[in-house]
């Protein structure tokens, strides 16, 4: 019996020039578990809103063919009246939660569902074990992190037990373990209870292991099949499978574990080279910072500086104080104790609009800075406002979205939103550029491409600092990672140095060579 079947679905949002999908004729048969790939833009989301009637019943827009969801005709039957068999989690988490508390929101839908006391008691039990968020219980959502705000919504829609649970995105905020713990939920809920899960993923390397078949978006048209068969099919892949075809290994592995049955056959034996860079003058200094959200200490004396020419990567588990290190840098919050210098100069008593010219901050929510009616105008209004001049074109060229200059900012993807956030701070080219969670919601392609500008930007004699949970990413751009636990700083140092080794950190290609090895660069000489 198929969860879900497609005919010929053909959508188009409103006043849209093209269409999102097209032609797309797919089953999901109970039970199973698919993997939604594809660009920024190539029509996931959309496709996702489908299943649930959010398509066409709230968004509007043209839609042609069929959608058959347990059943029911999704033209047919309101959003309302599926909300029982489909949870939906949004690629913006901010953008789901409605409750002022971690537990109301997750009894939220089970009240809507009129679901007796006794039953929404046990489920929310078993729902904070699942997804390890017990503490998360009587915080306020409002004072959650970006990535603790993900395994609430995760944990709101999956305390229904709709028969079909559909995930954007995920994992896109959250520390590898974190990652582990929610996608092992998901595994147990498809493995135990036969659960259909549909999820859209850029992280490939979390998720490729278990999805029984993948569906491959390309310019809004799918190709569909078993995972190993559509390996062929994608451009962009993780490490593991990049090095598979290097040395042409069959079957591709898809696991460290596949992955250390070939290995022997390698030689010589990796040895990676480390490039050393001239840094300048130092631009940010923090001493001693500490600061406290409602009682509860988020940094504990933190002390590090930053200079021209260099990029750092601060890392950490959700909630370890990333988020408040990059807002203390350009006066979005003031610290308790210690002192901020920029440039020279002690921020305290300097307001934020001039600590922005200085330190330019792209946030996790992309979609809190961009407020214009086209992307050239986001770009054109930081000029204004920064009384400096650029070349618009050629920094949307850069970050690969340059045909996108004319559209809404938030009519775009989510990737092409968060590229669209950092253009419109990054075109003023501001000495310090901070930058949080920048590659949520990036394919690996577009990764690449952001790891090259951010590196690009540094080398101008300017310092980056990246938050960010994505280990690949800080393994190609960063020259020195800053590893953040419950406030404090534990670990500081060179990539290779810092994430060799770590159970937590470490990237694919350095759980499987051990060592300093971090990239497949590393392995694969050119």
């Amino acid at each position: 019996m198929s969860t879900i079947a497609t005919q010929d679905l053909t959508y188009q949002f409103p006043h849209a020039a093209s269409t999102a999908i097209r032609d797309i004729s797919w089953q999901a048969e109970a039970g199973s578990l698919t993997l939604v790939v594809g660009d920024s833009g190539a029509g996931k989301s959309t496709l996702l809103r489908c299943l649930n009637g959010l398509i066409p019943h709230f968004h509007g827009g043209h839609i042609a063919g069929h959608v058959s969801v347990l059943g029911h005709d999704t033209r047919d039957v309101a959003p309302r009246d599926l909300a029982h068999a489909v949870g939906l989690v949004f690629q913006d988490p901010e953008a789901q939660i409605i409750a002022d508390r971690v537990e109301d929101e997750i009894v939220f839908g089970m009240e809507n569902l009129g679901m007796d006391r006794r039953t929404m008691r046990v489920r929310l039990e078993e729902t904070l074990d699942l997804l390890g968020i017990h503490h998360l219980r009587d915080r306020e959502t409002a004072t959650l992190s970006g990535g603790e705000r993900q395994r609430v919504a995760i944990a709101a829609a999956i305390a229904t037990r709709p028969d079909l649970l559909v995930l954007d995105e995920p994992t896109s905020q959250l520390d590898p373990l974190a990652a582990h713990d929610v996608l092992a939920a998901i595994r147990r809920l498809n493995d135990d209870l036969g659960m259909t899960v549909v999820l859209a993923e850029h992280r490939l390397d979390r998720v490729l292991a278990f999805a029984e078949r993948i569906a491959l978006l390309r310019d809004g048209r799918m190709i569909e099949g078993p995972t190993q068969e559509m390996l062929n099919h994608l451009d962009d892949v993780p490490p593991l499978v990049e090095l598979a075809r290097s040395f042409g290994w069959q079957p591709i592995p898809l696991t460290v574990r596949e992955a250390r049955r070939h290995i022997d056959r390698l030689a010589p034996h990796p040895s990676p080279q480390d490039h050393s860079r001239t840094l300048g003058d130092e631009l940010v200094r923090l001493e001693d910072v500490s600061h406290r959200y409602d009682g509860q200490e988020a940094l504990r004396r933190v002390s590090l500086s930053g200079r021209a020419g260099e990029v750092i990567a601060l890392i950490g588990r959700n909630g370890s104080g990333k988020t408040t290190l990059l807002k203390h840098i350009n006066g979005l919050l003031r610290p308790s104790g210690g002192r901020v210098i920029v440039h020279g100069k002690d921020t305290s008593g300097r307001p934020v609009y001039e600590l922005a010219r200085s330190a330019g901050y792209v946030p996790q929510n992309p979609s809190a800075i961009l407020h214009q009616e086209t992307l050239a105008d986001e770009l054109r209004f930081t000029l204004r406002a920064q009384e400096r001049n650029s070349a618009i074109d050629s920094l949307l060229a850069t970050l690969g979205i340059q045909q996108q200059r004319e559209r809404h900012p938030l009519d775009l993807s989510g990737g092409e939103r968060q590229r669209a956030a950092l253009a419109a701070i990054a075109i003023a080219q501001p000495p310090i550029l901070l930058l949080d969670e920048p590659t949520r919601g990036l394919p690996g392609r577009d990764k690449a491409t952001l790891a090259q500008f951010v590196r690009q930007y540094a080398d101008a004699g300017r310092l980056v600092i990246v938050a960010t949970h994505d280990v690949e990413f800080v393994a190609n751009a960063a020259d020195r990672v800053i590893v953040l636990a419950d406030g404090e700083i534990i670990a500081n140092g060179p990539p290779r140095q810092t994430l060799a080794g770590s159970l937590t950190f470490g990237t694919q290609m350095n759980r499987l060579f051990g060592g300093e090895v971090l990239t497949v660069a590393d392995v694969v000489r050119q």
